[in-house]
């Protein structure tokens, strides 16, 4: 975490560290009892949430930027994201959460209402997807608070971070039939049902499982293990792995699951 000097640096100055008028939101999803999560922070000194967001260092590019934020929030590199749109409006600045008096409240700074800060941003809409359980969720300076949400019950929202969140939920649904993204939301070893529940999850529909598991087999992606897990009595599906070959052949080429 930053110490209170450099942020209150970076607030006051921030020209000379971030590109103006931009800005990166990152919309952080994994996967944990049959729900989609999004990990959502709650500013100090007020009481809606928001995604993961931050500005872009002149030094790094944009998806540089969106990795940074990420690994930020979850404590975890490396991690799948995407761009899929970018949000811009003069009331996302009106009705913005980031007040003068709110940051002198916090931490005592003076600042002046013509401040970069408080200028019209254009924010690029990212999603992120990891394994649930591996996250810690951690926030900064300026968050109170940092936890998963299900992405179908969400806390009230600043600004349109609803609308980010819907977006980006929309672009992953039109991405599942085309990526691997069960790679990034599950463990290492995981049953047909267990891939299958995920699937209906994200796409709010209930799928045939067989014919989804023959059609999930034909694309090569996962691979069947000789292990099995034991549920109970007469209950001990096979465990899968995905084949790390072909999972980054079709985040390179693309697939077709026709599901």
């Amino acid at each position: 975490m930053k110490d209170l000097e450099k942020i209150r640096e970076e607030i006051l100055n921030g020209e000379k560290f971030y590109l103006r008028n931009i800005s990166i939101d990152n919309v952080i999803l994994g996967y944990h009892n049959k729900q989609l999560k999004v990990l959502l922070q709650r500013p100090q000194g007020i009481s809606d949430w928001t995604v993961s967001g931050g500005y872009i260092n002149r030094t790094e590019t944009i998806e540089e930027a969106a990795s940074r934020i990420a690994t930020e929030r979850t404590g975890l590199e490396n991690l799948y994201l995407k761009q899929f749109k970018a949000f811009g409006s003069p009331l996302r600045n009106i009705d913005g959460f980031l007040k003068a008096k709110s940051l002198k409240y916090l931490d005592g700074l003076e600042i002046d209402k013509a401040s970069w800060i408080f200028d019209y941003f254009v924010t690029l809409g990212y999603y992120t997807l990891t394994e649930f359980d591996m996250v810690k969720p951690t926030g900064e300076f300026y968050a109170e608070d940092c936890q998963w949400w299900d992405i179908l019950n969400l806390p009230p929202l600043i600004i349109d971070h609803k609308l980010i969140i819907e977006e980006a939920l929309k672009t992953l649904r039109l991405d599942i039939y085309h990526y691997p993204i069960g790679y990034e939301l599950l463990p290492e070893k995981f049953t047909l049902p267990e891939i299958t529940s995920l699937y209906e999850t994200i796409l709010e529909k209930k799928l045939d499982d067989r014919n989804f598991a023959k059609k999930l087999r034909a694309t090569g992606i996962i691979t069947k293990l000789n292990d099995r897990r034991y549920i109970g009595p007469h209950r001990s599906p096979f465990l899968y792995v995905f084949n790390k070959d072909k999972y980054d052949e079709a985040l390179k080429n693309g697939m077709v699951l026709a599901i």
